[in-house]
């Protein structure tokens, strides 16, 4: 039988080991970067993109769409139903009574949401899309909103904000065309992979160099329940001490580098990498209220699903 001082000590060594890991993963994978101003060249790099990726000809005569395209709308499409978006959105709608009040679709893509509500606003960056509606349709950027303040009592976006350079500007302007006790459905794809760009996950191992192939083997790891346990919780746990400072806090999230040239994934063209527990602080500090927000700890762990559904308090 072993002596209670030594399991004493291992399982103090334990300890001290899993706080280590902990505080590790933290300093790792805390969510560093803030909004800085872009570029005119990257805002047109990223217009230029999504202009093409929604890009269908109008008839016979004009050019097919590329391999690339068709792939870029097939997947999105096959993303949509897989998660039943089209539900989603008139579930929200119906549960909030937004039949018939103004909404606004923030990056409506091609408006297949625009029949979710009566009084619709869709407003997307990309230049080829208006052909598609019957309702309409403004030409803009989520970070510059062409409304008025307090125009709408309702909005989603789907898929969007990882892909806007300046995710906090987005949602202030958001925030500022609601009117108070507006809806807000807000649904990114929370915390997108850093690999996603390059393919990882879906490409063989033949396709990389060393570096690559380690990288591929270590990502199923990294993407692990107990290792997102981990980063959720020791990232978590400081933002909220963040917010307990008082006033509203600074949205913080990972900045990634987008592949503009091949879509290997769904977030292939991720430009950030946001998290739903951070997004609700952000929201939560500026006196909003979350509706569908767990407590602290159910708010830590879910980070992948559900969206986050806040009302405005102004």
């Amino acid at each position: 039988m072993r002596d209670p001082n030594e399991l004493r000590r291992i399982a103090i060594g334990v300890g001290l080991g899993i706080a280590a890991a902990v505080v590790a993963i933290a300093a790792v994978e805390f969510p560093y970067d803030v909004d800085a101003p872009s570029s005119a060249e990257d805002l047109e790099k990223s217009r230029r993109y999504y202009a093409e990726a929604y890009r269908q000809p109008d008839s016979a005569g004009e050019q097919s769409p590329s391999a690339y395209e068709t792939k870029y709308l097939q997947i999105a499409q096959e993303a949509a139903e897989t998660f039943h978006i089209r539900e989603l959105v008139e579930a929200f709608v119906a549960s909030y009574g937004l039949q018939n009040r103004p909404v606004l679709d923030i990056g409506s893509g091609r408006g297949y949401l625009q029949d979710a509500a009566g009084d619709y606003t869709g407003l997307d960056i990309s230049t080829s899309v208006r052909r598609f509606y019957h309702k309409k349709f403004v030409l803009g950027s989520a970070t510059a909103l062409p409304f008025p303040d307090n125009s709408f009592d309702g909005a989603w976006s789907i898929w969007v904000f990882e892909h806007v350079p300046n995710p906090e500007q987005a949602l202030r302007e958001t925030r500022r065309v609601m009117r108070d006790g507006a809806v807000i459905l807000l649904n990114p794809a929370w915390n997108c992979t850093s690999w996603a760009a390059n393919g990882y996950d879906v490409r063989p191992f033949s396709d990389f160099n060393l570096a690559g192939n380690l990288m591929k083997a270590f990502t199923p790891i990294r993407f692990s329940s107990s290792f997102r346990a981990v980063e959720n919780v020791s990232v978590g746990l400081l933002r909220r001490f963040a917010a307990l400072t008082g006033g509203p806090t600074t949205l913080h999230y990972t900045r990634l580098t987008p592949n503009y040239k091949e879509y290997w994934e769904p977030d292939s063209d991720a430009v950030n990498s946001l998290d739903r527990y951070e997004t609700m602080l952000w929201f939560q500090s500026r006196g909003d209220e979350c509706l569908n927000c767990e407590g602290i700890a159910g708010s830590i762990f879910m980070h992948r699903w559900p969206p986050l559904i806040i009302r405005v308090h102004k």
